[in-house]
């Protein structure tokens, strides 16, 4: 078998296994420098996907950790994709703890009424201020350390070729 049939581009792998609805946006994703491949930061969507190669990267405000089982043929249904990875990120708490924290941050007491714009004025400040603080790959090796951590209190650490899986 030669070289170019055991290998796919990994934005159009990421089509396949419907990480994203168009190819195009799988390709802005990896070119944004998001991703890592087998812990190693890219951002050329032509790099060859291989069935056993580890993928981290952000979805919405989750990290998924994927493992790449099959390199499939076409974008099939649900059903296809989900049998082209392993899926090795800690369960989802379907609560949204995240966003509930959120709402605690911009809470206000029962009666008080709309913010006012000084009110929302000084929170969205308070909002650009951390978000400037932490740059995209901050934020991304903070994510995957919650998910190692998260996966550390959920059962034993996965371990690949002796190097941590995050």
């Amino acid at each position: 078998m030669s070289e170019e049939a055991r290998t796919l581009r990994l934005d159009k792998w990421l089509w396949y296994a419907r990480f994203f609805k168009t190819r195009a946006n799988a390709t802005r994703a990896i070119a944004s420098g998001r991703f890592r491949l087998d812990g190693e930061v890219m951002s050329k969507p032509h790099r060859a996907a291989v069935p056993g190669q580890v993928l981290t990267f952000l979805q919405g405000d989750r990290v998924r950790v994927i493992r790449i089982v099959a390199l499939g043929t076409r974008r099939g249904p649900a059903t296809e994709a989900i049998d082209l990875y392993e899926d090795l990120s800690p369960p989802v708490d379907t609560r949204r703890e995240t966003s509930t924290a959120a709402r605690e941050f911009e809470s206000r007491d029962a009666g008080a009424g709309r913010p006012t714009k000084r009110d929302r004025r000084a929170t969205q400040q308070l909002k650009d201020t951390l978000r400037d603080t932490l740059s995209d790959d901050d934020m991304l090796v903070m994510m995957a350390c919650i998910t190692v951590f998260m996966i550390e209190l959920s059962g034993p650490v996965i371990e690949l070729s002796g190097r941590l899986a995050i």
